[in-house]
């Protein structure tokens, strides 16, 4: 083989290996030091990339034509920069630690980060980043050491909805063990623009539980986390006249689970709770039911009670006869995130004033109306519960 021809050849095969590669993708560069995917990514992509110790942020995106990007995330906004092959990156300050939705604008249009995961948040698909926490957020993370419970997700029939509905069920690790015991329920419920897919994958409900649990810390229990929504379809387009998601809870979910599941079916072992709108809607359910729970709790959410007058204003009075309420109810459960300001233990503390027992009022330090806000709260309202 000539020299010439030799050189033909290697030249050749460089250039189908070169044209394979495709051009460089910064998105695969070796990243700054310090800084990792983020664990919300999609699968093999680098960026997001989170620095775990100064809680900062990288995020970087292809869009060769465009004018302007940034992004807005933990109440700021930050305007990415452009290099010559048409990648855009911004490194942001330290963020708070937990989970945030997170869009990334570009020319006016918000799209979403080709490298993370999308979550469900108000009411659309949004790319989500999740800011690590140290050892303080083992609560949430999967314990290979632990035994695991499982979420199962249940098709049933609503008749006041009119069509089919899903709910996610949690079920302890020994559930399947001992096929004669039956389980405390607690209905979770999510908010506004989210859907029974929260409290699954941003809640982190199955990890909280199977931790807790195994620590002796909370009662193993059965979770059912249903829609906030009724839901529609082409042939469905409202509920019976003058019906709301708590009648579906009552009359149709609490039916199924109780005909489907092991359950406690008395109310002394029956539970609701839930975050925001969920958490108006949990109160709303359980003080038209109470005969059916004796537990409840809101996160972010529920009754904003500033003086006693407020108080006996709500649920029919439930409040106004002190005795007859602390024969019925064990938990009253309210909790915020430090930085809301929705006057939660002004709340609590008039109830208590007024002769209402257990009432427990929790803070999220350094939190606002966010996940870590509700996992914190869900870990110290389930370890309180059906003891």
């Amino acid at each position: 083989m000539s020299k010439k021809l030799l050189l033909t050849i290697v030249s050749l095969a460089i250039a189908v290996a070169a044209f394979a590669q495709g051009p460089r993708n910064p998105q695969n560069d070796p990243m700054p030091a310090g800084f990792y995917p983020a664990e919300t990514n999609v699968f093999c992509c680098q960026y997001p990339a989170v620095n775990p110790v100064t809680k900062e942020a990288i995020f970087r995106i292809k869009a060769d034509g465009a004018r302007e990007v940034s992004i807005g995330i933990c109440g700021k906004r930050y305007n990415f920069t452009k290099d010559a092959e048409g990648y855009w990156t911004v490194k942001t300050d330290p963020l708070i630690v937990g989970f945030h939705y997170y869009m990334i604008n570009i020319d006016g249009t918000p799209c979403f980060d080709p490298g993370s995961e999308a979550f469900f948040g108000s009411n659309s698909e949004q790319s989500g980043i999740e800011i690590p926490e140290g050892p303080e957020g083992d609560y949430y993370r999967f314990d290979k050491n632990v035994p695991h419970g499982k979420i199962a997700r249940c098709v049933y029939w609503s008749d006041i909805n009119g069509m089919e509905r899903v709910a996610n069920v949690y079920t302890p690790a020994e559930y399947d063990k001992n096929p004669t015991k039956s389980y405390p329920v607690l209905y979770l419920l999510h908010g506004w623009g989210e859907d029974e897919q929260g409290w699954v994958i941003q809640g982190r409900t199955l990890n909280i539980m199977d931790n807790l649990i195994a620590a002796g810390k909370a009662v193993p229990m059965i979770i059912v986390i249903d829609s906030g929504d009724i839901k529609t379809n082409s042939y469905v387009r409202e509920a019976q006249e003058g019906k709301t998601v708590s009648d579906i809870y009552v009359n149709d979910l609490m039916p199924y689970i109780n005909d489907n599941f092991r359950t406690l079916k008395d109310r002394d072992h029956t539970a609701m709770a839930g975050l925001s709108r969920g958490g108006s809607q949990t109160f709303n359910t359980v003080f038209a039911n109470l005969d059916k729970f004796s537990w409840v709790g809101g996160f972010s959410g529920g009754p904003r009670i500033a003086d006693e007058a407020a108080a006996k204003a709500l649920y029919n009075g439930a409040f106004t006869d002190a005795p007859k309420y602390n024969s019925q109810m064990h938990l009253l459960f309210m909790s915020t995130g430090s930085e809301e300001n929705r006057g939660t233990k002004v709340g609590c503390d008039v109830l208590t004033k007024m002769g209402i027992r257990n009432v427990v009022f929790m803070e999220s330090p350094g939190t606002a109306h966010e996940w870590l806000t509700w996992r914190r709260s869900l870990r110290d309202f389930a370890q309180l519960i059906f003891k």
